[in-house]
């Protein structure tokens, strides 16, 4: 019987979709999950991402309460900061 996961890590893409898993490896210097999307694409995933991998320790401690983490939400500020600068320099 094939082996199957879902992603959990609420940022991704596929949040709460279920997988089959075509292999386990260590790549990136971290485990990742690979698996085919509906594209029949060989994807990867951290293993912290995935309902086999490790809790992550913001998601457990939030409980739903924040999606967002404050490094996150400082990127974004950034992000949105530059492209303002951007989109006023044409």
């Amino acid at each position: 019987m094939a082996q199957r996961f879902r992603i959990t890590h609420p940022f991704h893409p596929a949040f709460g979709r279920e997988f089959e898993l075509v292999t386990w490896r260590q790549s990136w210097a971290e485990d990742r999950a690979y698996y085919h999307d509906a594209n029949g694409r060989l994807c990867s995933v951290p293993a912290g991402f995935t309902s086999m991998g490790p809790v992550d320790p913001f998601v457990e401690i939030a409980a739903g309460r924040s999606v967002f983490r404050v490094e996150d939400l400082i990127r974004l500020a950034t992000l949105v900061e530059n492209l303002s600068r951007e989109v006023g320099k044409k």
